[in-house]
Parts: C-alpha cells; structure tokens; sequence
C-alpha cells in the first residue's frame, strides 16, 4: 500500500512527508493505523546524524500508538481493531540476554534497531522508485500506517485516549523503568533529576509516586521547572551556574540520594554526580551523541558514589506499559500534563526545531485526529 510518512532523507535537512510504500506484515507483525506519535529528543539525535552514518533514508517516529488493521499468522496476542503501543524493543524472549530477564537489552533487536530494518533484518518500507526504506527504532511511527515485530505492539485499554497513550511506549516507560528498575527508588529517599522535558517530567511522576522526597527539579527553562512543580517537584533549581550543584546539596542535606540526568550532555552527566551525597548513585537516562565522554573526578569514587546507566527503563516494555495505562486510567498519572504542543503530522519539523532550541516538553503528532480521540 501507498501511505504518507517523514521521511528523513539526509541528516540535519527537514524530514519530507511524501508517499512511500509499505508492505504486508509477515508471519511475526502487525499492521497499524497510527493515531498520534509523540515527538522524542532521540528524533533530534538521529535527524541531525548524531547517533551515526547511513541511517537514512528513514521514516522516523518510535513513541506512538495506533489501532490494528492486520495480523500476521503467528500473531496471537493482538487482532485488528486493538488499541495498542509502540515498543521499540521487540524482545525475542529466547537469546541470552531475554533468557537473563533483561529484556531491553534483547540481542536481535539491539543488532536491528540500529540497522533500521525488522526483526528479520528486512525493510517494509520504499521510496515509490524501490529504494529501501529504514524504520526508525523498529517503529517508523511518524506516518499514516506501520508494519512492527509483533512484539512491538503492546495492547492498550480503549478507555485511554490514543493521543494520550502515544506517550508510553518511549517517555513513560523510559522514566518509570529508570526510577523503578534501574534505582529502585524508595520512599524518603532524596532525588534531583537534572532536565525537565518530556522525559525528565514523567521521571519526577514516578519519584512523586515512588515516595521520593525531597524531590529537586533542576533545568535552565523557567517554564519547564513550573511544570516540574506541577508533576510532584518539591523544589526547582535554575541551572546553568557553578552553584546549582551546591543549591541541590542544601536542598537535599548532604546531597541526593539519587541524581537522574535526562539530557544527554556530558556537562549534565556530571552535573547529576557532582549533586550527590557519599554513597549516592547517579542514573544516566539522557541520550548522548556518538563520541561523548564523561570525566569524573576519581578520588570521589572513595565516597562510594556511583553511576549507571537506564536504558528503555532497564525492564520489560510488554508487562510495563499495561501497568503504566492503568496508573494513566486511575488519574495517578496525568499523561497530557507533559504535553506542549498538539500538532499535524505535517508540522513534525516545527517539533523537531523546537527541541532543537530547547523550547517546551512534549509535542504530540496527531496523525489521525479521530482514532487520537483529539478533535
């Protein structure tokens, strides 16, 4: 079939909406009509090539939601007409790393993902002229329809309105896993998190959730740290100066008891260390271009402070975002509250930019106005 997609043809140029064609789902896939995508600073990194060479030409998006129009034979778990998530690692369940329990770190999707073609290293996707086509992240959610691994797309409940549940499958499961799996945050535990986009609001949901407290939002954008407050920060610190570590410290005691970096810069990874307490951790959630490096001062680490990373919330997506919709359907979370911007798919280049300048938190393409339940 013939459908409308952003195509990324050359890094750091405008993504094109333009007809491209997509294939039936094999035996392993699903079909499905998008409703809306959310627009994720990682889009940014694999426009401007940041995240490495010949990843074009590519139909981006990896944070959406749709409804199913077709199965493969061996798909079980979805039919059409189900509302469903985006996962952007299909785990296979069988190599070594599944078989350990850490399922986003699947062997076959890590080689894939990046390679920009299904679980059977193959593309659904060409340019009407036949050249091949790369899915962003297994996902390629930034068009009218998309062919994923079935275990790509995660049913969703159909009370959650689709423009709103676009969010869980990257954002949401990303900051939740990074609190939950990665840190095991506890109640009164203290906790900044340094980066208060999209990712970084629903980081300080899930501290509030959590327990943490105090909890210090940290961001150079005024309006950003209001919305900070408004998810469960308890204090919010302007960044940018030589004190912001030592503000963080009065706020916290000693210094945090955990730092979340959602950014993806080297001058904020250290930033999140250098606002600890002895013995605390920092967990590196931002995504950072090819060729970053981070220098620590090494005497510190005799204060037993530590970092790590979270990768796609350090769990697994499948059994994650149901819990997560759940959390959205009860009011616990309030997924639209990161929500900035709601635009066509046709003005993807305008989030991008936007994130660019470090202006707002979350836009939301809305693909198909109707099944978003966005009129």
């Amino acid at each position: 079939m013939r459908i409308r997609g952003a195509v990324l043809h050359e890094p750091r140029q405008p993504l094109v909406v333009e007809e491209v064609e997509l294939v039936s789902p094999h035996e392993d896939e699903v079909l499905v009509r998008v409703a809306a995508a959310g627009v994720c600073h990682s889009d940014v990194r694999l426009a401007d090539g940041e995240l490495g060479d010949g990843r074009w030409p590519m139909v981006m998006g990896h944070e959406g939601a749709g409804v199913v129009e077709e199965v493969g034979g061996a798909v079980t778990h979805v039919a059409p007409g189900d509302h469903v998530g985006f996962c952007i690692v299909p785990s296979c369940r069988v190599c070594e790393e599944c078989r350990a329990g850490r399922f986003h770190l699947c062997l076959p999707a890590g080689e894939n993902g990046p390679r920009g073609v299904l679980m059977d290293g193959t593309s659904r996707l060409s340019l009407p002229d036949g050249t091949p086509v790369q899915h962003a992240l297994m996902t390629a959610c930034f068009a009218e329809r998309t062919v994923v691994p079935a275990a790509g797309a995660i049913p969703l409940p159909r009370e959650l309105p689709l423009w709103q549940a676009s969010l869980l499958g990257c954002g949401v499961v990303t900051a939740f896993g990074a609190v939950r799996n990665a840190a095991r945050v506890e109640p009164g535990q203290s906790a900044a998190v340094i980066g208060c986009g999209g990712v970084g609001l629903q980081v300080i949901a899930a501290l509030r959730i959590a327990g943490a407290d105090p909890i210090v939002a940290v961001d150079l954008d005024a309006e950003k740290l209001r919305l900070a407050s408004a998810r469960g920060a308890t204090h919010a610190v302007e960044g940018g100066s030589a004190t912001t570590a030592a503000r963080v410290a009065r706020l916290t005691g000693r210094g945090s008891d955990w730092a979340f970096e959602v950014v993806g810069r080297a001058e904020t990874m250290r930033l999140a260390w250098d606002c600890l307490r002895p013995g605390g951790t920092a967990v590196v959630v931002g995504l950072a271009p090819k060729g970053v490096e981070v220098a620590l001062p090494a005497i510190e680490f005799l204060s037993d402070k530590g970092m790590r990373g979270s990768y796609y919330g350090s769990g697994d997506a499948a059994a994650d975002v149901p819990g997560l919709a759940a959390l959205a359907l009860s009011g616990e979370l309030d997924l639209g509250g990161v929500v900035t911007a709601v635009e066509p798919l046709a003005a993807v280049n305008d989030a991008l930019d936007r994130l660019r300048r470090g202006e707002g938190a979350r836009t939301v393409l809305v693909v198909d106005p109707e099944l978003a339940g966005y009129a």
